[in-house]
């Protein structure tokens, strides 16, 4: 399935030409933006603001700000679960370029949170590494010189030259474990469809009757979940299977987790129509016709009149 990030800032946490290297920490302060607990780079940097639902103010002096390596300061610890390296977060955040202090992008300036997975090998590795062991209520700053994350030529769509430090702020909203596989109470399915045995830790088999493919979306829960449903913008983590209505042939699967943003064009409109709505723990069968899927071009062994059949659990949301 393809994937295409959904918003201004999600974009600037796809993983660059270079990853990160080092894993510093350089003290946490009060919560109050104070940093006289600070010892480290990030010292110099004040953040300023205690409501969650407004954009923090960071103040950097003396300008330039000088990062010569990844580094973390804890600015609240928060409470409760902390986040493992499999798990899911739901935060907000803000890009502010260390050079000059200014605001470069945040999540707050979109009104919305983002939903990130720690085990998305798309993710820039400073959030996959520094986010680990994070708590919901916690306010991280991320640093590092911008060509450490994204590679020597730095991020011209954010206007980061290679040289620049760069600083993320980041509060944990949410941190969520997801599911090995669906869970919840089976349902019998329509006669008719496509059958599904589950192989653990393999593709799905689907077995096709030897009838017309359905010509529209077809949503037929396997198994009701009985997790929150799944919201509009949000980020999920989705078990699947793919097959060709026409010759069984399987042509995508991940048996053990795909994260992607959900109804917002991000993957096929037939996932974007299904999934929506539908509550974590679910496993859907899903008849995909070409006006829900790759429409009239195709793509790859998929042809422009092939109907897709796809096994889907839904293992989580943030």
């Amino acid at each position: 399935m393809s994937r295409a990030r959904f918003a201004p800032f999600a974009a600037a946490l796809t993983v660059g030409a270079v990853a990160l290297v080092g894993c510093g920490d350089a003290g946490s302060s009060d919560g109050s933006g104070s940093t006289k607990a600070d010892t480290g780079p990030l010292a110099q940097v004040k953040v300023e603001g205690s409501d969650p639902a407004k954009e923090p103010t960071v103040t950097v002096a003396p300008k330039p700000l000088k990062l010569t390596a990844e580094t973390k300061r804890v600015i609240t610890e928060g409470d409760g679960k902390a986040a493992g390296k499999t798990d899911m977060l739901s935060i907000k955040a803000q890009v502010v370029n260390g050079s000059d202090g200014k605001v470069v992008t945040s999540t707050w300036k979109e009104g919305q949170t983002l939903g990130i997975d720690l085990t998305d090998q798309q993710m820039l590795p400073l959030f996959t590494k520094q986010l680990v062991g994070a708590k919901p209520g916690a306010r991280l700053l991320l640093g590092a010189p911008t060509k450490d994350v994204y590679g020597p030529q730095g991020n011209t769509d954010m206007g980061l030259k290679p040289e620049d430090p760069i600083l993320f702020v980041v509060d944990v909203d949410d941190v969520v474990a997801p599911l090995k596989q669906a869970e919840g109470a089976t349902v019998a399915p329509k006669s008719g469809l496509p059958t599904v045995k589950i192989n653990a830790g393999k593709a799905s088999t689907i077995t096709m009757p030897k009838t017309t493919a359905p010509t529209a979306l077809v949503n037929q829960p396997l198994v009701t979940g009985t997790g929150p449903k799944v919201e509009k913008g949000q980020t999920i983590k989705v078990a699947y299977t793919g097959a060709l209505w026409r010759n069984g042939q399987v042509f995508d699967s991940n048996a053990t987790g795909y994260p992607t943003a959900i109804g917002v064009g991000a993957v096929v409109p037939g996932w974007d129509k299904a999934i929506v709505g539908q509550p974590v723990g679910s496993r859907l069968l899903l008849v995909v016709p070409p006006a829900d899927g790759y429409g009239t071009q195709g793509r790859g062994d998929i042809k422009g009149t092939d109907t897709m059949v796809f096994v889907v659990d839904i293992l989580g949301a943030v």
